[in-house]
């Protein structure tokens, strides 16, 4: 039988009750965060946790939870769970007050919830065989704080949804000065003339896990010139590789950004490189 995990206790999801008075139901008042798990293994673990504690230090929950527990709690879940490949997700809101107020209440306790989900595997090196990814490209209309891993995911769901509708499997954002700033739920690369290329962090890009292990990856095991700096709507259109990274997709070549077929369409030598790479290395941090 699978489990959850709510406030201390592991049991069946159909008994995890939560208030609805609970911030994060009413505002989406809360951090959360989506850990790999593959055979057992969990993927950038003790990162993933000191975003987590750094999204809930930014908006003010107090949780005293060491990463110790939480490891503990990430390792019940896979051990009471089916599957060999598992997501993690990790959940801490605010907690529930008596009546609904905008301003932070003082003296309540935050709900962590928990749960895993089946992972289809880990994404392949082989161009033959990897997911090619086909995506929107929309101007950014979500909040100006999307370095902190909010719950409160409207915007993304909204600019998610917009490119599912057009049969598509992301979308790529831009801001109002046409620079690249990331994709609904994934952070994005480029390649040029053989040079790796990512939107520098600020307050409109997630510090992505996959996207620091890629960097740190590259930065020890290869020769790639790798650069964090602004690119330009245009310059995402003209390159020879786009990628979108993210715990579950790694790194997932794009092939066609909304009506732009990428270099040659495929998956390229690049990506396969780097992807290889990566499926070599990503459990040494």
């Amino acid at each position: 039988m699978s489990l959850v995990y709510l406030n201390g206790d592991y049991m069946p999801p159909e008994q995890a009750k939560i208030s609805p008075m609970d911030r994060g139901f009413l505002f989406g008042d809360g951090i959360y965060e989506v850990v790999p798990a593959y055979h057992g293994k969990m993927l950038g673990f003790d990162a993933h946790i000191q975003r987590m504690q750094s999204g809930l230090a930014a908006i003010d929950i107090e949780l005293d939870y060491t990463a110790q527990q939480w490891r503990q709690i990430c390792d019940t879940l896979i051990a009471k769970n089916p599957g060999p490949n598992q997501g993690i997700y990790l959940h801490v809101s605010r907690g529930a007050d008596s009546k609904r107020n905008h301003a932070y209440p003082q003296g309540i306790t935050p709900t962590v919830f928990a749960f895993c989900f089946e992972l289809p595997g880990e994404p392949v090196c082989d161009p033959e065989l990897a997911t090619n990814y086909h995506v929107s490209l929309e101007q950014d209309k979500r909040w100006q704080r999307c370095n902190i891993k909010s719950t409160a995911l409207l915007g993304n769901v909204m600019h998610y949804q917009s490119g599912a509708a057009a049969g598509n499997k992301e979308t790529i954002l831009f801001n109002s000065d046409e620079q690249i700033t990331e994709a609904s739920s994934s952070n994005v690369f480029i390649v040029k003339d053989g040079v790796i290329s990512t939107p520098p962090l600020d307050h409109q890009i997630l510090p992505g896990i996959t996207r620091w292990l890629i960097l740190t990856i590259l930065a020890e095991y290869s020769d790639f010139a790798v650069q964090q700096r602004v690119i330009s709507k245009a310059e995402l259109l003209n390159a020879d590789e786009v990628w979108i990274t993210s715990a579950t997709k790694e790194v997932g070549p794009v092939v066609k950004v909304a009506d732009q077929v990428i270099g040659s369409g495929q998956p390229g030598p690049v990506w396969q490189q780097v992807q290889s790479l990566f499926s070599q290395h990503k459990f040494d941090y």
